[in-house]
């Protein structure tokens, strides 16, 4: 047995979570001799009673690794645990990150730009255009959304993601061969193609009441800052929201109308002083612009020596494909698709590249989504 299958092994055990783990693998230095440990042995440990003991040194009369194991290698699942090197950063500065996260797709860098967006199942019409903006304004600053596959605000946010080409990551309260909600299964496949599906439970489980609120820690652990769109007053995502301030996560919500019991929550945030407002993308910017690996672009060279080059020379400091954007719009005003059609770029890559290149006040857009430069 390797470490990484004794680390599923115990993952699979009930009552084993990252605490108590962490003081098994103190006093037997390894997964694998913590399952051949005896009950006599295991009680020593400070916080391992009788019972969790027993059913420790039983492990294998309760878990079936080898099924577990097969499942994962047929679902083309990769497990990453505390031990790899692998693992988040970000999840390891929570106060339980997970022991094992089942990954089915590619997990990407979620330690510097991730953005979690969360809110009501039952969202309305304004929940959903908000979580679509957002969630596309943050993929076209090439930010990651987390987010965890639930009906409402949840979806919204991954799909408004995935079309805008962006990445996207959505945490499950069940295990990878248990996807829930079943109607968000095409949803699933196409996040797997742009990001991952990430899960700390079995292949198998199915989840209850209990999963789903626990895996909200892990949604907000694996972000920077967390953006509650709707919530009301005894919303699941308030428990994301009260995570994210126990994790030290910058916390965003955006206002809705008085008279909606949607907004209620998000409004209580913002009166209480637990969340940020946020209206636009560019007030998350705003509080990640000077952190380390977060600075917006710098386009252009400040350099006091250069301020009276001409136009052609400050455009040396941009990268191959914004100065394609900047030579199309030295013509004159363009809609999106004429630029696509000048510069040959695609429109999501495109559409990421004007957002940069307004964000460092290079270009305006008015509304139609007309561009032209400063």
């Amino acid at each position: 047995m390797t470490e990484k299958e004794a680390l599923i092994a115990l993952n699979m055990l009930p009552g084993i979570g990252a605490l108590r783990l962490e003081a098994l693998l103190s006093h037997f230095t390894t997964p694998s001799n913590i399952l051949e440990a005896s009950v006599e042995e295991l009680e020593t440990v400070n916080g391992i009673g009788s019972s969790l003991a027993s059913k420790v040194a039983d492990w294998k009369n309760t878990v079936l690794l080898e099924k577990e194991l097969d499942l994962i290698e047929k679902g083309g699942v990769k497990v990453i645990t505390k031990l790899d090197s692998e693992y988040p950063a970000i999840l390891k500065e929570i106060y339980d990150p997970p022991i094992c996260l089942y990954v089915r797709g590619i997990l990407p860098d979620l330690n510097n730009a991730s953005l979690a967006v969360v809110g009501s199942r039952r969202m309305s019409n304004y929940g959903r255009k908000c979580a679509a903006h957002f969630a596309q304004s943050a993929a076209y600053a090439d930010w990651t959304v987390v987010s965890g596959l639930a009906y409402g605000i949840d979806a919204a946010a991954h799909q408004a993601c995935l079309d805008a080409s962006g990445r996207t990551v959505a945490v499950l309260g069940s295990g990878l061969a248990r996807v829930q909600p079943q109607d968000h299964l095409p949803l699933a496949r196409a996040i797997i193609e742009n990001g991952a599906l990430l899960s700390e439970f079995p292949m198998e489980f199915s989840g209850n009441r209990q999963s789903f609120p626990r895996r909200n820690r892990i949604i907000s652990g694996l972000s920077r800052a967390v953006l509650v769109v709707e919530a009301g007053l005894n919303s699941g995502a308030l428990i994301t929201a009260e995570s994210a301030s126990e994790q030290n996560r910058e916390l965003f919500a955006v206002p809705g109308p008085i008279d909606q019991p949607q907004s209620q929550g998000c409004n209580r945030l913002i009166k209480d002083n637990k969340a940020k407002l946020a209206e636009s993308f560019d007030d998350i910017l705003a509080e990640f612009e000077y952190l380390p690996g977060m600075k917006q672009p710098e386009l252009f060279d400040e350099n006091p020596e250069t301020e009276n080059e001409t136009p052609s020379v400050a455009a040396q400091s941009f990268t191959p494909d914004e100065s394609k954007i900047i030579d199309a719009l030295s013509a004159g005003k363009m809609s999106l698709d004429e630029i696509s059609t000048k510069t040959a770029l695609p429109v999501g890559k495109l559409l990421s590249l004007l957002m940069k290149l307004e964000m460092a006040k290079a270009i305006n857009q008015i509304p139609g989504k007309i561009f032209s430069l400063k």
